[in-house]
């Protein structure tokens, strides 16, 4: 029996994962352990684990590298891999949204182009363009909050949890664009050739959510 390979995003999604996992019976603790490994073996299940970046997970599952993956849904819609979504785990949970200072509800049509800064450039792309509003998109890697607040952006377009970081910075959700969790991503081939075995941990994980 080949190995099954896993690819779980680093941070919290990996931690709740693993624990959801452990319960289930499968032997990936370690993982929980500050260690500098990035691949971990369970002998008895034959299964390999990997943590990987969570922008490259849909990436390792497209390419058969793994075979199972599990990230949030933010990242299987702005990387658009080639793969199967096959369950939501409902933990995770949160929302990609426009947000921005209040006068710009109800007005971001107005604005043409419209300035939106994101980590997401694919997501608000996608979206403003089923809104048929036109936009100059600007791409950037850290605290996109920032953006309105010094004149770069007129919006951003970022995950929302609690809300309580744009409250904190004067800013607001204008418009929720997609509800988010975590997701179960398999490989084309896999689903095929592993159907019995991913079916399992699939059925067994969505039971434990």
């Amino acid at each position: 029996m080949r190995y099954l390979t896993i690819a779980l995003a680093k941070g919290r999604l990996a931690e709740l994962s693993v624990k959801i996992l452990m319960d289930l019976g499968f032997d990936c603790g370690e993982m929980l352990q500050k260690t500098r490994k990035l691949i971990f073996t369970d002998e008895k299940n034959k299964l390999k684990f990997i943590l990987v970046k969570a922008g490259d997970v849909p990436t390792y599952v497209e390419y058969g590298a793994a075979d199972v993956g599990i990230v949030g849904r933010d990242t299987i819609l702005e990387e658009g891999r080639n793969v199967y979504e096959m369950v939501d785990l409902k933990f995770g949970r949160c929302n990609m949204c426009v947000c921005g200072p209040a006068s710009m509800r109800g007005s971001l049509a107005s604005h043409s182009p419209l300035r939106v800064a994101s980590k997401y450039p694919n997501i608000a792309k996608d979206f403003f363009e089923s809104k048929n509003i036109a936009i100059e998109l600007i791409k950037l890697n850290g605290s996109v909050e920032l953006a309105p607040l010094t004149g770069l952006s007129d919006v951003i377009v970022d995950i929302v949890e609690t809300g309580s970081t744009l409250r904190e910075n004067g800013l607001e959700v204008l418009e929720q664009i997609v509800p988010l969790s975590a997701r179960i991503i398999v490989n084309r081939v896999s689903a095929k050739v592993e159907r019995d075995r991913i079916a399992h941990i699939v059925t067994e994980m969505k039971n434990r959510t």
